[in-house]
């Protein structure tokens, strides 16, 4: 304190006295209250922007106070080509830095769920990966896999560490050949990609994840934009290659907000734990809980029965009840999941991961859309081979952890356009019917609306299979069948008659297995009691599987379709 401090009225208070530190946001260019900018989880309070996260400071944003416990601290860096000053670079860039290595890795617990975190900081040569993040990486996993233990991984790095030249490629097949052993275990791998993600981190454990999350504006890809411009000279539209691209294309399954990000992980982590048999139901306590409400059944008992080709129209109306309305009311937490790691993530399938009263399940939907602008952005639920592929990916996932498979099915048939002929829209159905029907959890299908020809069937070849009672199901639609075989489209009403796509023609068929009362017509007034008898009944389709290997529900499948 200085001597004029003491003179009346010109001692400052001790927040006057306080400096306030201040950084500059690379992106706005203001001056920001650095102690503002940490409280925000180092996020611009005034634009946005994602600073670059320390790995001692991302540590404390995920795992729990105190629970991290770091691994192979001791490992050195080494030469491997004897590349002139290497040694001295390294050496620098750990004095300066504090760290050792590019990557740090151990074990921890978020919200009190077990797991092994590895950080990348890209302060460490841009977070390139020598032969030592290679090391630690790779051991992590195969400690992880040891251990039965999940892993996240927060990437972000530059690629290949150029000093180490081969050996930092063969980096590249060592991380990926450990991810791989620890998925074949049946454990979760959770790659979280942070700005920037490029390189060979990319093209190896970066992209091998069951899921995959990015952060907001991440840049994200394999040859960097201008590495592109140069090579081939193309100029890049604005937003290549950011998590919002690659979240479009089908590569990540969400993009999450970094304060979201620990609840976001420990909800995953908390569904992926080893849970023995399915939910329990028990019909004495839960009957009563599924019953429709009595002016439901004033109103099923005044509701007249509709005409096969009246069924057509009510189960194309834009206002009916569709698979989001369903998964909404039934199930809880649900984390959608996005992309067929291929080419596009396809909004006519919407698909994640949910609870049904504690017990994880997989559910997947066809959407249509709810106006206009929704429809046509779902292609009015048309899937394209994208969307097939996402939904075979998170059934196979499904498998892999053990979780039930419950699809909800409202489509008028596959997309037929061209790009849908180009990116393999037969195959991408072939491929479903292959794949499910070796898949070993219990799968149950829904046909909620239309359910219109191999489009819907390559997300319905269930254990059961369930229809709404003025849904339908055909093998095209009736105006098709009639154009086909009578040369008349006209004569559509007539072709519903005679077709059997009805929920009454099917039970008899043995097509489907059970019908759904839609308590006078499915709109939203009747969703909750359509939920609720949905609910009530797949606990018991999950009670009467418990205890059947996963064989036995792939040959059940098997048998169910063979006898057609």
């Amino acid at each position: 304190m200085k001597l004029k401090d003491f003179i009346p009225g010109n001692r400052k208070s001790e927040e006057e006295q306080q400096v306030t530190e201040t950084i500059t946001c690379k992106k706005c260019k203001k001056e920001l209250d650095k102690s503002r900018v940490v409280k925000n989880k180092y996020v611009c309070y005034e634009c946005g922007y994602y600073f670059r996260v320390r790995a001692k400071n991302r540590i404390k944003m995920v795992a729990d106070a105190g629970s991290f416990e770091a691994w192979d601290e001791d490992l050195m860096t080494g030469n491997p080509l004897n590349f002139p000053e290497y040694e001295d670079k390294v050496s620098a860039t750990q004095e300066k830095t504090g760290l050792k290595e590019g990557v740090t890795v151990g074990r921890c617990t978020v919200n009190g769920e077990q797991t092994v975190l590895g950080v990348i900081d890209a302060r460490f040569m841009m977070g390139s990966m020598g032969h030592v993040v290679g090391e630690k990486i790779t051991h992590a996993v195969e400690r992880a896999t040891k251990e039965k233990l999940p892993v996240i991984l927060f990437c972000c790095s530059g690629g290949a560490r150029m000093q180490e030249g081969i050996i930092s490629l063969m980096q590249m097949a060592k991380t990926s050949a450990a991810v791989k052993r620890h998925s074949d275990a049946g454990l979760l791998y959770i790659p979280v990609l942070t700005d920037p993600t490029t390189g060979g981190v990319t093209a190896s454990f970066a992209m091998l994840g069951d899921l995959i999350l990015a952060e907001p504006k991440a840049l994200i890809g394999f040859a960097g934009a201008r590495v592109i411009e140069n090579t081939i000279g193309q100029k890049l539209p604005a937003g290549f290659q950011r998590a919002e691209f690659q979240l479009e294309h089908g590569f990540v399954d969400a993009v999450v907000e970094r304060e979201d990000l620990k609840n976001t992980l420990w909800k995953i982590l908390k569904m992926h734990k080893p849970k023995k048999g399915f939910a329990n139901f028990d019909p004495a306590h839960d009957d009563d809980r599924y019953e429709p409400t009595e002016l439901m059944r004033e109103r099923a008992a005044k509701s007249e029965p509709l005409s096969a080709w009246d069924k057509v129209t009510a189960a194309r109306q834009m206002k009916r009840l569709g698979s989001v309305d369903y998964m909404g009311k039934i199930f809880d937490d649900f984390i959608e999941l996005h992309g067929d790691r291929y080419f596009r993530d396809d909004p006519a399938i919407v698909g994640g991961i949910a609870y049904l009263d504690g017990q994880p399940v997989t559910v997947i939907g066809v959407h249509k859309g709810k106006d206009l602008k929704d429809c046509a952005y779902r292609n009015y639920g048309m899937p394209s081979p994208e969307g097939y592929r996402k939904a075979v990916r998170l059934m196979k996932q499904a498998e892999k952890f053990g979780r039930p498979i419950i699809t909800f099915v409202n489509t008028s048939g596959a997309y037929p356009g061209t790009e849908a002929e180009e990116n393999g829209q037969g195959e991408a159905i072939a491929r479903n019917l292959y794949e499910m029907s070796g898949i070993r959890v219990p799968i149950l299908c829904l046909m909620i609306g239309e359910g219109g020809s191999g489009g819907a069937l390559a997300l319905a070849v269930g254990n059961q299979v369930w229809m709404m009672e003025n849904a339908t199901y055909s093998i095209l639609s009736p105006e098709g069948f009639a154009s086909i075989l009578w040369k008349d489209g006209k004569r559509a009403e007539e072709a519903a008659g005679v077709m059997k796509i009805t929920a009454q023609d099917l039970k008899e068929l043995h097509v489907i297995d059970d019908i759904i009362p839609e308590y006078g017509g499915a709109s939203e007034d009747a969703l909750s009691s359509i939920a609720n008898y949905m609910k009530g009944n797949m606990k018991k389709f999950l009670k009467e599987q418990d205890g059947k290997s996963g064989e036995q529900l792939a040959q059940e499948r098997y048998d169910r379709f063979r006898a057609f």
